[in-house]
């Protein structure tokens, strides 16, 4: 019997012995024998839980047990998630998690402590939920150069996007609606806001090139002035709205951002509905790669996190060279990254509009089907300054949305 404990028992902790039963024969076929949940910390009491008995507040009694093998993290934030996570491992106690925002902000000190005491820490549940995303980046692409990642990384934000689509509603209906469904919480601000993309975009990028970039100075824009007339504009330009994360390699160094951007039907991303996630890598040897799956729920990401516990028990992380982070403010700012645009302009004389962007931008073209009294231009390549700088001299603009290419 191999023994583990839990940090955190809400969506994710509290799935994951469910979620150990439900494999239970896969478990003995790779182990050979079973997995069981000795601790679960916690400063709540779960009475109704049949793991009630094993709920401990004092993280002692996990960390001097030497029957305990791997610690599971799920307790979500920054702290106390990554003082927990430091003092397994000074213990030697390998560590898995489910918390994007410990691995974003504390991820090369993580590692650090993890090579320093001979243990693992793993993080495949943080970023796409039970998609096998992060082992890949560790073993199958390690060799290769990745010039880029794009992805729908938010599956809330998916899900309202896709609904405006389908059902022509506004964003705060179906915003709405996801809070009912238990898609967003309470408070979407991470979601919606794009700090969620932003943490995740961050974990990819250092898997991708070694560097955490300072997740607090990654460009993340809001879903929440996307309009009905935004989305039908993507449609009748043959794509969808979603709200994209990136990471790519410039002259100039790494861009990471995470904003909307219309997506064309050439790209399969375009396709991706509901709240699934899919992530595209670019590789300059493999070429296009595409990730696809449940990017969140209970049990999809506690499976992850359950994968990353087996390869430990099993030898397999051992096996598998880690990237180590280092931490990097050299990244290229997103004011200086070039693209195309969709500008949507009230306007009587689509001709004397036209001609307007034509002048400020390296081409312009209008798109058929405009609503009666607005011009909608496609144009570039601009920075954001540019485009900024650009405007200032046009009148009457609704909605500016980038192009992804």
């Amino acid at each position: 019997m191999r023994q583990i404990a839990i940090f955190g028992f809400g969506v994710v902790g509290g799935g994951l012995p469910e979620v150990i039963e439900s494999c239970r024969e896969g478990i003995n076929n790779l182990l050979g024998e079973e997995i069981n949940v000795k601790y679960v910390l916690d400063l709540r009491e779960f009475p109704d839980s049949p793991y009630g008995d094993r709920v401990v507040h004092d993280i002692d009694l996990i960390v001097d047990d030497p029957e305990i093998e791997v610690v599971c993290e799920t307790m979500g934030g920054a702290h106390p998630a990554y003082e927990f996570s430091v003092k397994a491992m000074e213990h030697g106690i390998s560590v898995v998690t489910s918390n994007k925002e410990v691995v974003a902000t504390y991820g090369d000190k993580l590692l650090e402590t993890a090579e320093k005491n001979n243990v693992s820490y793993l993080f495949e549940a943080s970023v796409g939920g039970g998609i096998p995303l992060i082992r890949p980046f560790s073993t199958s692409l390690a060799q290769e150069n990745i010039v880029s990642v794009s992805g729908i990384l938010n599956g809330t934000t998916n899900f309202i996007l896709s609904k405006m689509k389908s059902e022509g509603r506004e964003f705060s209906d179906v915003l709405a609606e996801a809070q009912s469904l238990g898609y967003a919480e309470k408070d979407p601000t991470a979601d919606v806001d794009g700090i969620d993309a932003a943490r995740k975009i961050t974990i990819l990028a250092a898997l991708a090139t070694g560097c955490l970039a300072d997740v607090d100075k990654v460009h993340a824009e809001t879903v929440r002035n996307i309009t009905p007339a935004d989305i039908d504009a993507a449609e009748r330009m043959g794509g969808a709205v979603k709200l994209i994360g990136s990471f790519r390699r410039t002259d100039g160094g790494i861009c990471l951002y995470v904003c909307p951007q219309i997506v064309g039907k050439d790209n399969a991303l375009s396709g991706v509905d509901d709240v699934y996630n899919a992530i595209s890598v670019k590789c300059e040897i493999t070429g296009d790669v595409m990730f696809y799956g449940r990017g969140a729920g209970r049990y999809p990401t506690a499976g992850a996190v359950l994968a990353d516990v087996t390869a430990i028990l099993s030898g397999a992380a051992a096996a598998e060279k880690r990237q180590k982070f280092t931490k990097t403010d050299g990244i290229v700012p997103f004011e200086d990254v070039k693209f195309s645009y969709y500008v949507r302009v009230a306007a009587d004389s689509p001709a004397d509009t036209l001609e307007a962007f034509a002048n400020l931008f390296d081409f312009a073209f209008t798109i058929d089907g405009s609503p009666a009294g607005t011009v909608e231009i496609i144009c570039g390549n601009a920075t954001k300054r540019e485009l900024d700088s650009a405007l200032e001299n046009v009148g009457g603009v609704e909605s500016v949305i980038r192009i992804l290419e």
